[in-house]
């Protein structure tokens, strides 16, 4: 199974299907699902890279929409369906992580 669309950052070839990992994914309303996220390799220099939906960000388990929405202000600690979800420690440090960008 080849990737045709995956070209390495790093020597700009194109990557092949390496393996999949599973990835725990936090929605609205405390609801968790898990998905796969397929990891590819180049093939000349040997990185593996995750193919990551649009719908997440790097690093993160939470939603893009949630944490967009938390940056700009359209969601807070009361917001119906996220009173105590993400903690008000984790919007605090998204807020930070983007006014340092």
């Amino acid at each position: 199974m080849e990737t045709k669309s995956i070209i390495c950052s790093t020597c700009h070839c194109k990557m092949k299907h390496y393996d999949t990992v599973e990835r725990i994914v936090r929605r609205k309303n405390h609801i968790t699902v898990r998905i796969r996220i397929e990891r590819c390799r180049c093939p000349k220099c040997g990185s593996i890279h995750r193919h990551i939906p649009d719908y997440l960000y790097p690093y993160k388990q939470y939603e893009a929409d949630i944490i967009d929405g938390v940056v700009e202000g359209l969601i807070d600690s009361l917001t119906l369906g996220f009173e105590d979800y993400p903690s008000e420690m984790t919007m605090k440090r998204w807020k930070r992580s983007i006014h340092k960008k």
